[in-house]
């Protein structure tokens, strides 16, 4: 039993892992890809096209999971991910690499929420928060071993291990849920919701395409290629409200909105993006431009950040199931978040590095709770008909709110770098956009989520008797 529970775990853990490493292998490689396929004005189409697909699915696969089990849909999303990394790994052209990038996230919308969807049915809930907290510290290791393994392969092999390096673990991944996982029919219900399912697709699409068109060829948030297909996501959105109100089956029951703590919770991860994409995407960014490092260095050198990440998850996740509650660890850890986001408004090109390992840790400490907490309380929050769902719903808003953070951010850099180069030297530019944008971000999504957070009930887990797993999932 002990063996095969260990087997599950790395099923859950990897699922989770493949998904996240892709995000940040493939960012360290896309220079020399963009050098060997050429299509520079493609450049941005790469990330988009599976970001695109993946933010997509992800509400799908986990109402679909509630209704059909999460088996069949975790085994088809996996075949889609390794087909598509297979794919890409072999493409000849930008062209090639952006459809079957698309086509790998196609299976990536999977990975995230399902895996956190099979905490709650395979571990008993006393060893729920410590599972999230090994999946809140393989977020965080996926951040620290991608852009690693993309500047090895890159320089040492060829970009397309970025790719092909995702087909063993797929593997090994496939053969647990073939063999180990059991699998348990999910509540059935109507047919599925095939026109919200069109129209969300829809809305979100236009959405993600505005915000990647934010910044490409100098166009600004009311040139017409951001603000009509952002418009046009507004009006869908409120199309997909209509449409799920009536529908048998809804993709995104609303009713589940009705629920405080599962709207809180949802609005608290949506910040607490703004302070993970702030820290990750523009500190290596400060380093490379402003300290002259590579990309891979930079990399390395936000490894304080990452390493908190796992700690603070990891310590989290025991302290919840230890103490049967979540909210008052999520309340401090923003408060962490607010204090190391503050105090970067004074990064400067000199800063020191000890002084720099104090900001990230903090960062990191208040960033890693979010990924393990956040999730306990949203699961616990529905009945289990809902899990997956619940799940997928957490990753979405987690999506949407770093695109929004980035396109937000982008226009804030973009403007402070332009205003001090002249006067400054480069150098400087970047390290005062650095000190603009994620304050600005960071506290700003920290407040938010920290005004949210402490309106949430607090309960005890351990007197919740409707959160205890499917024994027969267990013991199967």
């Amino acid at each position: 039993m002990r063996s095969k529970n260990g087997l599950l775990l790395f099923a859950v853990l990897g699922g989770m892992f493949l998904a996240m490493l892709d995000q940040t292998i493939v960012g360290t490689a896309l220079p020399r890809i963009v050098g060997e396929l050429g299509g520079t004005g493609l450049y941005t189409w790469v990330v988009t096209a599976y970001l695109l697909t993946s933010t997509i699915t992800v509400p799908l696969y986990g109402r679909l999971s509630d209704a059909y089990g999460r088996k069949p849909l975790l085994l088809v999303g996996v075949a889609l991910f390794l087909l598509g990394s297979i794919l890409s790994g072999a493409a000849q052209s930008m062209a090639q690499l952006i459809a079957f990038r698309g086509l790998q996230g196609l299976g990536a919308g999977a990975l995230l929420p399902l895996s956190l969807a099979l905490v709650v049915d395979l571990f008993p809930p006393e060893r729920g928060g410590r599972v999230q907290g090994a999946l809140g510290g393989v977020m965080a290791l996926s951040y620290l071993a991608g852009p690693f393994l993309g500047g090895l392969f890159t320089d040492h092999a060829s970009w397309r291990w970025a790719f092909y390096v995702n087909v063993p673990i797929g593997a090994v991944l496939v053969a647990i849920i073939v063999w180990r996982l059991p699998h348990r029919p999910g509540h059935g219900g109507a047919r599925p919701d095939y026109l919200g399912i069109a129209v969300f697709s829809a809305a979100i699409s236009a959405l993600l395409v505005g915000l990647t068109e934010k910044g490409v060829d100098g166009h600004t948030w009311t040139s017409g290629p951001v603000i009509g297909p952002i418009a046009a996501s507004l009006a869908l959105l409120v199309v997909f409200v209509a449409v799920e109100r009536r529908a048998e089956q809804p993709i995104v029951p609303l009713h589940l909105f009705a629920n405080r703590t599962y709207s809180l919770v949802n609005v608290a991860s949506f910040f607490t993006a703004f302070c993970m994409y702030a820290g990750v995407v523009f500190l290596p960014r400060y380093f490379q431009e402003s300290r002259g490092l590579s990309a891979t260095s930079s990399g390395l050198h936000i490894y304080p950040l990452m390493l908190a990440m796992v700690a603070g998850s990891a310590v989290t996740g025991a302290l919840i199931s230890r103490t049967g509650r979540y909210k008052p660890w999520l309340v401090a850890a923003t408060v962490l978040l607010v204090a190391g986001t503050t105090l970067c408004a004074n990064l400067a090109v000199g800063t020191s590095e000890t002084l720099l390992v104090v900001w990230m840790a903090l960062i990191g400490l208040g960033m890693g709770p979010m990924l393990s907490g956040l999730t306990v309380a949203i699961q616990r929050s529905v009945p289990p008909r809902y899990v997956g769902t619940a799940s997928a719903n957490l990753t979405f808003f987690r999506q949407i709110g770093g695109s929004v953070a980035l396109a937000v951010a982008g226009t804030a850099y973009a403007s402070v770098v332009t205003r001090e180069a002249p006067a400054h030297g480069l150098p400087a530019a970047h390290a005062a956009a650095t000190a603009t944008v994620i304050p600005w971000l960071g506290v700003a999504g920290a407040v938010v989520a920290l005004l949210t957070l402490a309106l949430l009930p607090n309960r005890d887990l351990r007197l919740d008797r409707s959160a205890s797993p499917r024994e027969d999932l267990v013991t199967a």
